[in-house]
């Protein structure tokens, strides 16, 4: 878990003070992980720190309080976790912000203890982020890095399940392709990015090459002409929705295109997890656990994914 620095900059600027509470460490049992966290400001909030009476309470008090303390669920709240956590709550307005930037957050009460000092230290010398935890009374986080690009093919109910599904998570950077902008919705979550192109395919020049692609378009020349084209570019994950026998249309196609078996394997056909049907939800849930399994397990993971959804 890390500080996402965007979501509090906008918030702060919508709402003008925000507070924001975050599991700062976990004993025993818990609803939510250390770095977990929700911003809160009159009238509203956003983010969770697990739900129930913790969260409740949390929000209740979120600007009647400033720094640590501490809850045992049990005791205090009635919760069955059978732990304690312990929240720091901040106040932020536009001012707070200012100095704010990555890539670590470091604060408490005092002189910076040594221990910090190190942990900071090691973290620069080895290029690598902290993990978010509380210190000597120092709560130290990583600033949310860039979310990685996704790149949304087709806003039909697929798509749109999709999105609905990934929007929430702080992952990815979302951009979501059409022919039109009547195919969209009209609430476009945050960092969704709608881009309306009667001729999609010749946008995939302009996709990032570390960028992940889901092709799952009304049209299955369209899905098809996505397919050249991100063989054309380069690309981290390429994923289509169809069938085995899609599939294999598609590889003789793409193959009489001039792409080698190798290039053509890359691409991901089916997407999602066939036990889980063929409801659009299910389908979005389904992919989202293979984008999740890929960014924790890597291309291998990606790939046994893919091969079971094809099996």
């Amino acid at each position: 878990m890390a500080l996402d620095l965007e979501t509090l900059r906008k918030m702060v600027a919508q709402h003008g003070r925000v507070a924001r509470v975050v599991i700062a460490e976990v004993k025993g049992s818990s609803p939510r992980e250390v770095g977990a966290a929700m911003l809160v400001w009159p009238g509203g909030q956003s983010g969770t720190i697990g739900g129930g009476a913790l969260e409740f309470q949390a929000a209740q008090q979120a600007f009647l309080r400033q720094g640590l303390t501490r809850h045992p669920l049990g005791p205090e709240l009635g919760q069955c976790c059978g732990g304690s956590v312990t929240l720091l709550t901040e106040h932020y307005e536009a001012a707070d912000l200012q100095n704010l930037d990555g890539p670590i957050f470091a604060r408490g009460g005092g002189d910076m203890p040594l221990a910090v000092h190190r942990l900071l230290d090691r973290a620069r010398a080895q290029g690598r982020l902290p993990d978010t935890q509380l210190l000597q009374g120092w709560m130290v986080e990583p600033v949310e890095a860039p979310r990685d690009p996704l790149w949304i093919w087709g806003a039909g109910h697929v798509g749109r399940a999709l999105v609905t599904t990934l929007a929430p998570l702080p992952d990815y950077a979302i951009t979501w392709v059409d022919t039109a902008p009547a195919r969209f919705p009209d609430h476009i979550p945050d960092h969704v990015t709608a881009l309306p192109d009667p001729d999609p395919a010749r946008l995939m020049a302009y996709a990032p090459h570390e960028a992940n692609h889901l092709i799952l378009t009304y049209s299955h020349e369209l899905d098809l002409a996505l397919c050249h084209a991100a063989l054309h570019h380069r690309f981290r994950f390429a994923g289509v929705i169809g069938s085995d026998t899609k599939w294999a249309r598609f590889r003789k196609r793409l193959h009489d295109l001039g792409h080698s078996d190798a290039q053509i394997q890359r691409i991901c056909c089916p997407i999602g997890q066939k036990d889980l049907g063929k409801n659009p939800q299910a389908i979005a849930i389904g992919v989202a656990s293979q984008l999740l399994t890929q960014k924790t397990g890597g291309q291998d993971a990606w790939n046994r994914h893919c091969s079971a959804s094809g099996a």
